[in-house]
């Protein structure tokens, strides 16, 4: 498999948002790379991170608690400086600028339209193999699960990843760096790697 390590000059220390959602498997992806997860619950824990991880999980709710725990404005004020985060399914919902079909607010930091469970419920969850051209010729194995797709993006934005019909499934802005599928649900290591990679370079 490719990109299995990546190079840094220290131990990279990276936050997990643990409100909601699924936290262990994007833990494990991060130490098998030689990065430290660490859960963040609670705003002060964002300090001496290197960067954050806005997981998969129920947008709503995790919309409503990074309201009311005081994350959001710290949080669009770290992404906009230049601080590095990844947001995957429902992080990339919360990271966007614009939603089709929310009626709550996000931390909108990303110049992109998205819009929610595209694809239906989860009993239409599908995995399929994709070429993201920053990860090398090898496919990338995409898992689905309610998963929300890219409508427009702004210029400064680079989309990553196309499903075969031409819709889009992953960005880069910068810093800023989404999916519409779950890295952390599969052994190749590739996404969380280039994401240490983006890390490394805002350090």
């Amino acid at each position: 498999m490719e990109r299995e390590t990546t190079n840094v000059s220290r131990k990279k220390r990276v936050g997990i948002l643990a409100l909601q959602g699924a936290f262990a498997e994007h833990a494990l992806s991060l130490q098998k790379l030689g990065a430290e997860a660490i859960a963040v619950r609670q705003p002060h824990e964002l300090k001496k991170l290197d960067g954050l991880i806005i997981p998969g999980g129920e947008t709503t709710t995790i919309s409503y608690l990074l309201m009311a725990d005081g994350f959001a404005k710290l949080l669009r004020e770290l992404g906009t400086k230049g601080f590095p985060i990844f947001g995957t399914c429902a992080g990339m919902i919360l990271l966007a600028k614009n939603v089709s079909g929310l009626n709550t607010d996000t931390l909108g930091v990303m110049d992109i339209k998205v819009e929610r469970n595209f694809f239906g419920r989860q009993v239409n969850s599908f995995e399929i193999p994709l070429r993201i051209a920053v990860l090398g010729e090898i496919p990338y194995p995409a898992v689905f699960i309610r998963a929300p797709v890219i409508l427009e993006a702004e210029t400064e934005v680079e989309i990553l990843a196309h499903l075969p019909n031409g819709i889009s499934v992953a960005a880069r802005q910068g810093n800023l760096l989404v999916s519409a599928f779950h890295p952390e649900l599969t052994s190749d290591r590739r996404f969380h790697s280039y994401f240490l990679d983006i890390i490394a370079r805002y350090s």
